[in-house]
């Protein structure tokens, strides 16, 4: 297994160096503090004790290791092998998904035809519209809304708000009927 660190294998030197890299990983912590009080502790006083207890889940742990340090093991050391186990189980079992396809992959190719795909050219998206637009290639129809031709008519442009409702038959044009009637009611408008 990779990217795991073994904190039994490692020196205090390399401990010490893991716990200033990431300092949020309370098992290297832990492990450290283990070490430094089985070595005999004078080099380290309660603070640092108090520092690494910020970091662990539980400051029991800590006090435990102060109070008895023969206490049981917690450490990552049979980790690899933990892992090994618990993905070889994994890979043995098959899962069916409720609501999925009715039929698999293979049989669809099976009966696939030419012209299925037939649909993908009446996306809204699929064609250009820049040559409809009549406007830059970067302009997007997606910026003209509804909303903003009326508030360009409440604020009395007129032609603008024209201009927007003529985009939009372009870009919905299953609303086209919609749109045009907004047109003649704004050229109604501009009459008065």
């Amino acid at each position: 297994m990779e990217g795991f660190i073994e904190l039994k294998k490692l020196s205090m030197e390399e401990l010490a160096g893991v716990v200033s890299l990431y300092p949020w990983f309370g098992a290297a912590r832990k492990e450290l503090c283990r070490r430094m009080y089985s070595a005999g502790g004078e080099g380290w006083g309660l603070s640092q004790y108090s520092d690494a207890a910020m970091y662990v889940p539980s400051r029991k742990i800590i006090a435990g290791i102060l109070r008895d340090p023969s206490g049981r093991d917690c450490s990552d050391g049979d980790l690899a092998g933990l892992l090994r186990k618990m993905s070889s189980g994994m890979n043995s079992r098959r899962v069916h998904v409720a609501g999925g396809d009715y039929f698999s992959q293979e049989e669809y190719d099976m009966v696939r035809k030419q012209e299925d795909p037939v649909f993908g050219s009446f996306h809204p998206h699929a064609g250009d519209y820049a040559g409809e637009k009549g406007g830059a290639a970067g302009e997007s129809l997606a910026f003209y809304t509804e909303t903003l031709a009326q508030i360009y008519a409440d604020q009395g442009y007129y032609e603008q708000a024209k201009d927007i409702y003529s985009k939009l038959i372009l870009a919905y044009p299953e609303k086209n009927a919609y749109f045009a009637a907004l047109i003649e009611k704004l050229d109604q408008e501009i009459k008065k």
